[in-house]
């Protein structure tokens, strides 16, 4: 992990999933870099459900560790950091006590190309044996 890990994510892309209802949804996310170039700035956009969010990601030299805070229009929060699990990278949380669960959630970027990439949301409640995904969310650049 260094500071050019998500240098594939920085542009304008088309975000499209299918819900659990079978409907297919397009939306847009934008990631920039910001701060001198030491700030990756991400702004998530679903017109159909008018769910928004964003938020920054930074690499310590110091830790040599990527970091991400995500906050939408749901009120949800989430702080991440950065890895490499099988080759890929990823964002996740720490062990997050609710509702009687422990659970971790990460986001997994595969298959990453110039012009595509697929985004997994994961999240596990067995300390990382199993993950089980919650959302796929194909990237291709405009």
């Amino acid at each position: 992990m260094n500071e050019n890990t998500f240098d594939f994510w920085v542009g304008n892309w088309e975000v499209g999933w299918i819900n659990p209802d079978g409907s297919k949804v397009f939306g847009t996310n934008q990631i920039v870099r910001t701060v001198y170039n030491k700030v990756l700035q991400e702004n998530f956009s679903d017109p159909s459900s008018k769910y928004e969010g964003t938020s920054i990601s930074v690499y310590s030299p110091a830790t040599k560790k990527w970091y991400q805070a995500w906050a939408d229009s749901d009120g949800t929060y989430y702080n991440f950091e950065g890895d490499i699990v099988d080759g890929q990278p990823v964002f996740k949380t720490k062990l997050i006590e609710q509702n009687g669960e422990r659970i971790i959630r990460r986001m997994v970027f595969k298959e990453i190309q110039k012009e595509s990439f697929i985004w997994i949301w994961e999240a596990t409640s067995n300390n990382g044996e199993s993950w089980n995904e919650l959302w796929r969310i194909n990237y291709k650049r405009i």
